[in-house]
């Protein structure tokens, strides 16, 4: 039985699940397992400390949303491209993606409540709730009925009253609108927007051209460990025409976004060829079990060893682990057998490569990071962009997997959802002193960031089911 499908809901419920994590991330109380926080931000002090090497399952929350993001390319680019759009005009429009996003960084930055007044009261949440409505004009696509001059108006005079918000709202401290006060996450992005977009465009179909472009990168990128403050290297990874804006360090994510477009090629391949095949024979069920485990058992193993620095083990447990996976897939035939051989195999490389690097600059770290957590994350990604296969796309668990899909249709607004929607909201009706009492012990920690996290869901899940998107 094959089901033809246009949309990849294993992309979304992946980027579903990057962006509600952050969430939760940011949202437990602060008496958890040191395991529960950045690897180099420990309890119970939280101070940065890159001394410690190893990650987390919350290091791995935003180099998945940068896979995704890259996996999203030849679906957003490629259709274009195969369409006839020049690749110059698609390449100004990912600058323009990218700036809309930058502004986007620094609006919310400059719109949360504690930055508008601390501590909070009814002004600044009030004014983080305007933000947000406001921002519905700003990004959303109104319904294709309304006329393009009308969309251009409505949304430049969003833009004009966010401006004008910017500069005149009275900042807590003494603060200033100022454009290097953006919010970092969003910038990255921003720059991966940009870039990333413009080095798929222009290697379009041609995925080892766009690999080439890494080694480049890692040249420069190599030169602020040496130690030294001459060659024209040291001029290239120092200059930014727009420091508030651009920093040849973030390129450095494109070691994750580039291997994501190349798996959003072997998607949208897998879904034009084949369809999102259902599950009817025996093998095929028991094929995709397999690769369910074997690609969760990676990222479970992978963070466990490399937390607790029992490295040699967990290079054993990784290869057997690839191993078994690989047998499994090189007798299974059909069209899911070969798209996870697919991934499996860039997976598993680029997984190898990051745990062959693991001892350079000291050891994985994603602060500052080190080309292992690169490579590591990135292969990590294609593992849990097959897990997702499996259950979103094959098993069709809809019921269990809804509330990521449609959040990861929607990630814009379950990224301010928190900040900018639930915690005002709790806060005016005077819910936020009860919900903010979970904070005594280890579990009432985790119910708290829960809770804020299933109510951002619900956030996204409603505005997603009324097709209220956010987009740049």
């Amino acid at each position: 039985m094959e089901v033809k499908t246009s949309r990849a809901f294993a992309l979304d419920a992946l980027r579903g699940y990057a962006i509600l994590t952050m969430v939760l991330s940011g949202t437990i109380a602060s008496t958890l397992p040191r395991w529960m926080y950045h690897a180099q931000v420990p309890p119970p002090d939280h101070k940065f400390d890159p001394s410690i090497f190893g990650i987390t399952w919350v290091d791995l929350v935003f180099p998945f949303f940068l896979f995704a993001m890259g996996a999203a390319f030849p679906f957003s680019l490629g259709r274009k491209l195969e369409q006839g759009v020049s690749k110059l005009m698609l390449a100004g429009s990912s600058v323009l993606r990218g700036l809309q996003l930058a502004f986007f960084a620094i609006f919310i930055q400059h719109m949360y409540p504690w930055v508008v007044s601390e501590p909070q009261d009814y002004k600044a949440w009030l004014t983080t709730l305007a933000a947000f409505v406001l921002m519905f004009p700003m990004f959303m696509r109104l319904p294709g009925k309304v006329k393009g001059w009308v969309r251009a108006v409505v949304k430049l005079l969003a833009y004009l009253i966010a401006v004008a918000m910017l500069f005149s709202v009275s900042y807590a401290g003494g603060r200033t609108f100022s454009l290097g006060f953006s919010n970092i996450i969003i910038l990255v992005l921003a720059n991966m927007a940009i870039f990333g977009s413009v080095a798929y465009i222009f290697t379009f179909q041609k995925p080892l051209a766009r690999l080439a472009i890494l080694p480049f990168v890692m040249a420069i990128l190599l030169t602020r460990l040496d130690g030294s403050s001459d060659g024209w290297q040291k001029l290239v990874m120092g200059y930014s025409p727009v420091p508030w804006l651009y920093s040849f360090y973030y390129l450095k994510y494109l070691f994750i976004v580039i291997p994501g477009s190349i798996a959003g090629e072997y998607l949208r391949e897998w879904i034009s060829s084949a369809g999102d095949s259902s599950v009817v024979g025996r093998e095929d069920k028991k094929l995709a079990w397999t690769m369910l485990v074997v690609a969760l058992l990676l990222v479970v193993a992978n963070l466990y060893g490399l937390f607790t620095r029992q490295l040699i083990l967990n290079l054993l447990v990784t290869i057997i682990l690839l191993t078994w996976g690989w047998l499994r897939l090189t007798k299974a035939v059909g069209s899911n057998a070969a798209f996870w051989r697919k991934l499996f195999v860039a997976g598993a490389y680029m997984l190898l490569v990051g745990l062959f690097f693991e001892s350079f600059e000291g050891g994985i770290r994603k602060d500052h990071s080190t080309f292992s957590y690169y490579f590591v994350t990135s292969g990590l990604a294609f593992m849990a962009l097959i897990a997702f296969s499996v259950m979103c796309d094959v098993f069709r668990w809809s019921r269990a997997t809804s509330f990521l899909v449609m959040a990861g249709q929607n990630p814009m607004i379950a990224y301010v959802g928190s900040s900018m929607v639930v915690m005002p909201i709790l806060s005016i009706t005077g819910l936020w002193n009860y919900v903010n009492m979970l904070s005594n012990n280890a579990w009432d920690g985790l119910l708290r960031g829960l809770i804020i996290t299933s109510m951002v869901a619900l956030l996204a899940m409603f505005f997603t089911r009324i097709k209220w998107f956010w987009r740049t």
